[in-house]
């Protein structure tokens, strides 16, 4: 429909959802013009285009092809910002003052580059049944020395697809601008309408509803004829609830490589991570360009087989300049060729390993000195009851001794027991692809009870300053051990482990037997002998990997784990045959605005009739810290059993709620509930070889239960609980009956 002031009106029909050119004629009109009364319309026009899309999502979304494929181009940069003259004139850059050319001033800060990536490779994918397969040819790292970081490069590990509801950055569900529900979440205006690499397109600005919640501000460009989206460049909210980031864009272009077929171009991500307003802060930069596309054409079904997704070729980690200089989407510029060997330099320099040095002490608690690492320094110093004033050092090679190979040892001399507690391991690997490592531990050293899986350290010195009990349910531990774990895949590995522990007691702990007779026999010690099998399952997991150890990054799906052992009667020394069965599995559900859910859920029973210390002794808590993985509320060695059955559901809601009160907001305080219990059995109490403390019981009448509600992120570190205890409220320990409900606080740090 045309018209115009003096013209008569025309209607023209035109073909629906095709590009076409429309020629209208308007004849002209001679009608007076009367009194005209404007009305403005409730209909918001940008909603009708947001609609449209939102409509042919499916349709849009490469994720409807059958198979595809194309070759992907990754360049991913981080560098020092917020510098200031006083740090470029400290004696430690004196003699390099050349490494400040590189310095980039454009923007609010000034920068310096730390490190570059390349990466190219070709990326495969087939709808059903759903897999993908990445190949790198090609990966180029400047500034870290580990080959483990190529498998990053590529694009596998940095896809942010904007037809998904929720685009996870950092763990956090950011809402998408065409999410599902993204008008409950975002205001939308039309601006204006125009070409875009010869697409005509509506502009649209988008800004969010409320403030602090995990959303953007930016900018949509939709194609009037299919409603794909062309082009999106995006920030995020300035008020959204997320630590050490100042600022966060996404940029991405897609372009129609056939008829309906909307692809992904170029994708762009700037972050601005900043821990305070002085310190120095980072840049972090990908950038990643998409070529030679292959629509529904996809290739033999053994061609997609394997649980391995990413393959690293042989040749990819030596590159040399022609190939880069061939296969580049975007050359590099001269200061970007210079930041390589700039780079180089910077490693190099003291006061940057000073930097590498005290961020590796903080992750790892180890101090590294040439060949060897001295640590571990949350372990240096504990109080106990038993031993009083503990210290302990160990000793390991480092990486400079050898990657395949570590060899460690540790001493601890309590002031009170006044006796010297020792222990030596080694590890080393039988191959690295696949992972094959062996790990042999021999040690005599002072251990609260309970050596099950679920068993943990609480010799630390924040344990000891912060107890609410006194710690003294101990056992004297002489352990050597031998595993083997083999990984067949990311994520899917074994491992077989061989134990032998002689046990005795100490502190308050007392091993005796009731003879025949009636009368009690004080037993001096328990000797076992256990071989177990250990198979975890977690499809699709991502680590980060040094030399030795490695943290996961997390998956998308359930974490299986499958435990079955077996006491061996007489194996060196060994009183006692047993079967111990045990399954788990956790998992960590992204529920969007609602946070995230995480639940973990584990049973296991043992059959034969062995002494306490070798069943399942519940995990407790008597310190005021917060410990996710123990009953924060239950007593150490308050339960025990030989068949059980225990879970824990906790929800984050990432400020959710306290995001709504305008004073709350600005302190970015996160709620998290949880509820756990454990429900089990000990079969034959009475015919037990070793007598229960005092202290101990069956679960049998009832389950045990605990809820808590806490705040995360205050401070940005802190997270406190409030936490009740459901059942099991007669309960004492030393005459005094246990508490109800307590409150507890844990060092957190997060996004």
């Amino acid at each position: 429909v045309a018209s115009f002031i003096g013209y008569k009106k025309a209607v023209v029909p035109i073909k629906k959802d095709q590009a076409q050119d429309v020629i209208i004629q308007l004849n002209e009109s001679f009608t007076s013009l009367q009194e005209i009364t404007i009305i403005s319309s409730d209909i918001n026009p940008a909603h009708e285009i947001i609609k449209n899309v939102l409509a042919n999502k499916k349709i849009n979304n490469r994720e409807k092809l059958d198979a595809y494929e194309y070759e992907v181009y990754n360049k991913i940069q981080f560098d020092i910002n917020n510098l200031t003259e006083d740090f470029k004139k400290t004696k430690a850059f004196k003699k390099f003052n050349f490494i400040f050319d590189n310095v980039d001033t454009t923007g609010d800060k000034e920068f310096l580059p730390l490190f570059v990536t390349e990466s190219l490779s070709n990326y495969y994918f087939l709808k059903s049944p759903k897999t993908h397969k990445e190949i790198i040819r090609g990966s180029k790292v400047s500034g870290v020395d580990n080959e483990s970081i190529s498998q990053f490069t590529g694009d596998m590990y940095q896809q942010v697809n904007i037809y998904d509801n929720y685009l996870t950055i950092f763990r956090k569900n950011f809402i998408s601008p065409i999410a599902k529900q993204c008008m409950s979440y975002y205001k939308y205006y039309l601006i204006d309408s125009m070409y875009v690499d010869g697409y005509w397109c509506y502009q649209l600005d988008f800004t969010p509803k409320r403030k602090g919640e995990l959303t953007f501000d930016g900018t949509l460009w939709v194609h009037d004829t299919t409603y794909a989206i062309k082009k999106v460049s995006s920030t995020i909210s300035k008020e959204a609830n997320i630590n050490f980031v100042n600022n966060l864009q996404v940029t991405q272009d897609f372009s129609q490589v056939e008829k309906e077929v909307w692809m992904l171009t170029k994708d762009e991500l700037f972050i601005d991570f900043q821990w305070t307003k002085k310190a120095l802060g980072f840049y972090g930069r990908k950038t990643t360009s998409y070529e030679n596309f292959i629509i529904n054409q996809p290739k033999e079904e053994p061609f997609y087989y394997g649980a391995e997704n990413i393959f690293i070729s042989d040749s990819a980690n030596t590159r040399d300049e022609a190939f880069w200089g061939e296969n580049r989407h975007d050359s590099l510029t001269n200061q970007q060729q210079e930041i390589y060997k700039m780079i180089d330099t910077l490693q190099k320099l003291p006061v940057m390993r000073t930097y590498a040095d005290i961020i590796y002490l903080l992750a790892t608690g180890y101090k590294v000195i040439g060949k060897f690492e001295i640590g571990e320094y949350t372990s240096l110093y504990s109080f106990n009851e038993v031993e009083g004033h503990r210290f302990r050092g160990t000793i390991r090679t480092s990486n400079n001794f050898s990657t395949r190979i570590e060899l460690s040892a540790f001493g601890a001399y309590g002031l009170y027991d006044k006796a010297f507690k020792y222990g030596g391991a080694c590890r080393f690997f039988i191959t690295k692809k696949p992972r094959r490592l062996v790990h042999i531990v021999h040690k005599k050293d002072v251990e609260q009870i309970g050596i099950s899986s679920n068993a943990y350290n609480n010799s630390g010195v924040v344990s000891s300053l912060f107890r609410r009990n006194p710690f003294n349910k101990f056992i004297f531990n002489t352990e050597t051990r031998l595993s083997y774990t083999r990984e067949w895949f990311h994520g899917f590995s074994s491992n077989i482990l061989f134990r032998n522990s002689r046990i005795n007691p100490i502190g308050i702990i007392e091993f005796s037997s009731t003879e025949p007779s009636g009368s009690s026999v004080s037993v001096p010690e328990i000797n076992s002998s256990e071989i177990s099998i250990q198979t975890r399952f977690a499809y699709n997991e991502k680590y980060i990997s040094g030399e030795f150890d490695r943290v996961t990054l997390g998956t998308k799906f359930p974490v299986l784990e499958f435990n079955y052992g077996y006491g061996i009667p007489n194996a060196f020394g060994s009183q006692y045959e047993f079967h111990r069965l045990k399954f788990s599995v956790k998992h960590k559900i992204p529920l969007g605005i609602l946070g995230k859910l995480n639940y973990q859920f584990s049973a296991g029973k043992i059959f034969g009739n062995i002494p306490y210390p070798l069943l399942e002794v519940h995990p407790g808590n008597e310190t005021w810290s917060y410990n996710s993985e123990a009953f924060n509320m239950m007593n150490i060695g308050e339960f025990i059993s030989n068949e059980y059955i225990s879970g824990k559901i906790e929800n984050h809601f990432d400020g959710l709620f306290l995001n709504k009160f305008p004073l709350l907001k600005k302190l970015k305080w996160r709620e998290v509930v949880a509820i756990q219990g454990v429900w089990g059995r000990l079969n034959n109490i009475e015919s037990q070889p070793i007598e229960l403390p005092a202290f101990s019981r069956s679960l049998e009448n009832k389950p045990y239960l605990e809820s808590s509600f806490g705040i995360e992120n205050i401070f940005k570190f802190l997270r406190i609980d409030v936490i009740w205890r459901l059942s099991y409220l007669n309960n004492e320990f030393d005459g005094i009956k246990v508490a109800p409900f307590g409150i507890r606080a844990k060092l957190q740090f997060d996004f």
